[in-house]
């Protein structure tokens, strides 16, 4: 049975291997086609009369460079005016000690009131200071923590790592949106030793979703400048309403981050966004820049007071990704970081939508 069961097997063939016979192109097959030059056909369009390198040049300028606080630095003006801070300091504390003098001699019962008055108010400065000191504290312990993160990260120290995601966890620990992210490191406690990993694992689980609501802030409000000031009569009200937008969306950045900035953290942090742009020469914008960014069709269509809200409107979208980036404890590794053009296309096309609405209605 064995050798039955060998002679059916299929025994070894040879084959032979030689050159390859050429097909013939048949009715349903195509000859191959012969190399042509296309030296004489093609014309190469020159920089200088790019249609779309103004376009590609405006968005690219538009782009903004990472901010970082301004470094603080004791100078000649800072010593003159704390100066002049104490000199007003012993000028009013000798005008309410004379008053107080007054008015004990005239009766007791107004000095002691007086008193009291003087009092509080001492008591409620002392507590608005000690609010400004802790908000500024707040903005210095966020910017260390950020750089300790990119100390971490850079270096591969895990220790560093987890000691910087801790103090994330902590910062964050009030805001809700957050909850999700810190059960999730929790969950993975120990599981990762790679310290670069781990800073990124940290900035995708906790900071995500509060870079989502920022965008929305910052769309938000540029949505609304760019609505207002195409509808204002002056320019005073534009400016005046432009100023209040940015301090509402730095104020809400920082809170949203983790900062709890009081009127002079508002300022501080004001003054690094205003020193960022001007360095950068993001505050210069002309005219013809909302026809290079939206095309010269539509910007034809669109009135001058809308193309003022649009350019009012980038602009608040750069001081809103200034602000994040002051504000924002870790920067930006596994995440991407938004630019002008994510809110480019939003404030053009309800410009173009609010010209065409405009222009139909006129017609």
């Amino acid at each position: 049975m064995s050798d039955d069961s060998n002679d059916r097997r299929r025994r070894p063939g040879a084959f032979s291997v030689g050159e390859e016979k050429p097909v013939q192109p048949g009715p349903q097959t195509r000859a191959p086609r012969s190399p042509a030059s296309f030296d004489d056909n093609v014309v190469l369009t020159p920089d200088a009369e790019d249609p779309f390198r103004e376009t590609t040049l405006v968005v690219e300028a538009l782009t903004l460079p990472e901010a970082a606080p301004r470094k603080r630095r004791l100078s000649v003006g800072k010593i003159a005016i704390g100066a002049l801070g104490i000199i007003l300091s012993l000028a009013a504390g000798l005008w309410v000690d004379r008053l107080l003098r007054d008015l004990f001699t005239r009766a007791d019962w107004l000095g002691y009131a007086a008193l009291a008055v003087v009092v509080i108010g001492l008591l409620a400065l002392l507590i608005v200071v000690i609010r400004e000191l802790s908000g500024m504290m707040q903005l210095t312990a966020i910017q260390k923590l950020k750089a300790e993160t990119v100390t971490a990260a850079t270096s591969g120290n895990t220790k560093l790592a987890r000691s910087a995601q801790t103090k994330l966890a902590h910062l964050l620990a009030a805001n809700p949106r957050t909850a999700r992210g810190r059960t999730r490191l929790k969950e993975t406690e120990g599981e990762i030793i790679d310290g670069p990993h781990l800073i990124e694992l940290t900035e995708r689980e906790l900071l995500s979703p509060l870079d989502r609501e920022a965008r929305r802030l910052i769309l938000a409000a540029s949505k609304r400048v760019s609505i207002v000031t195409a509808v204002s009569p002056r320019a005073l009200v534009d400016l005046g309403y432009v100023l209040y937008e940015s301090a509402r969306l730095i104020r809400a950045m920082a809170e949203l981050y983790g900062g709890r900035p009081g009127t002079l953290g508002l300022l501080r942090l004001m003054r690094d966004v205003i020193a960022h742009l001007a360095v950068t020469g993001s505050i210069a914008a002309g005219d013809s820049l909302i026809q290079q960014v939206l095309g010269h069709g539509l910007a034809s269509k669109l009135s001058a007071r809308l193309g003022e809200g649009v350019i009012n409107g980038l602009m608040t979208a750069r001081i809103g990704i200034a602000a994040m980036d002051l504000c924002r404890p870790m920067p930006f590794r596994a995440l991407k970081r938004p630019g002008i053009g994510d809110f480019l296309a939003d404030l053009s096309s309800g410009a173009g939508r609010a010209g065409s609405e405009g222009g139909d209605r006129f017609a």
